[in-house]
């Protein structure tokens, strides 16, 4: 029974990451996902992820991690994924902070792990990539 189940997940996995790569080109390997869990576990599942996605895709992938609410707390400088969210980004991940979210906890950008990027809001952020095509993951 679990052959059974490890079997199917792994055919769907290849299914779903055959489809991405014979899409049209506008949507090809792009992949936004959200965090809004101040969780180290949610963290490293979404850095695994994006990490495979890279590894799957290649070239062609377009990966963004968009933080807000709660889940801001790990790209606080200091943070427990500091390291690992430092490296995403020079791996061609975009880690995004939702400015709202930091105003609203009262942060600051130089409090705030220095190779990650910004957006006014993460919510909007995620539906103008919905919109324009990208896949949406929430691990």
């Amino acid at each position: 029974m679990l052959r059974r189940l490890i079997l199917t997940g792994l055919a769907a996995s290849a299914l779903v990451l055959s489809g991405c790569a014979t899409m049209g080109n506008q949507t090809a390997g792009k992949v936004v996902f959200q965090v809004s869990e101040d969780s180290p576990a949610t963290w490293n599942l979404a850095l695994n992820n994006a990490k495979n996605v890279q590894s799957a895709m290649g070239k062609n992938a377009e990966v963004e991690i968009v933080a807000y609410g709660p889940g801001i707390g790990m790209l606080v400088a200091g943070s427990p994924t500091e390291g690992r969210v430092t490296d995403a980004v020079k791996s061609g991940v975009k880690v995004v902070a939702c400015q709202n979210t930091m105003r609203a906890k009262k942060l600051t950008q130089d409090q705030m792990n220095s190779a990650i990027g910004y957006v006014p809001s993460g919510v909007v952020e995620l539906m103008s990539k919905q919109q324009a095509g990208w896949s949406y993951v929430r691990p």
